[in-house]
């Protein structure tokens, strides 16, 4: 489960969605948070008029999306994808202007540091748009993506630490 409380929430709203006979344990489980983050969040979706509780047996609960609930799950999924967009397009335009250093440099190779495995994906996919060979990081010889967060630098070869502008 993200860090994230509206995205915790609209994981929680998906989860539910899924399975309304879900327990708070199970929840806990499939999200990889303890019981007790599932109950507030729950509280908190509950006293929102998201999520209404019916009792399905003695001990039996069933959570059920209301309608503001969906319509909230859905204004949350919309933000998350143009949060995502930005994300995306930002270091698009980062590593862009980065590779186009490399070339004006002579080189035709990087390497990209471990990290964020979608901010690595974007590095790969904007060198092979580039034509710019991505080597094993073990290559000291050329310059160096390097990934801290969603952050990404430029390491040159003689280089010896991270270069952020």
């Amino acid at each position: 489960m993200s860090t994230d409380p509206t995205l915790r929430e609209l994981e929680l709203l998906e989860h539910i969605e899924h399975n309304p006979d879900a327990t708070q344990a199970s929840l806990a489980v499939q999200l990889g948070v303890a019981v007790g983050t599932i109950n507030w969040h729950l509280k908190r979706l509950i006293s929102k008029g998201y999520v209404k509780v019916k009792r399905a047996q003695r001990r039996k609960l069933r959570y059920i999306i209301t309608p503001d609930g969906l319509a909230f799950r859905a204004h949350l999924t919309v933000d998350y994808i143009n949060t995502s967009m930005r994300l995306y397009r930002r270091v698009r335009q980062r590593v862009g202007a980065l590779l186009l250093d490399v070339k004006e440099s002579g080189f035709d190779e990087v390497r990209i540091s471990e990290g964020e495995r979608d901010i690595v994906d974007i590095c790969r996919l904007s060198c092979l748009e580039q034509n710019i060979t991505v080597v094993e990081e073990t290559r000291k010889d050329v310059p160096l993506l390097s990934i801290k967060g969603t952050q990404v630098a430029l390491v040159w070869p003689h280089e010896t630490g991270d270069s952020y502008e």
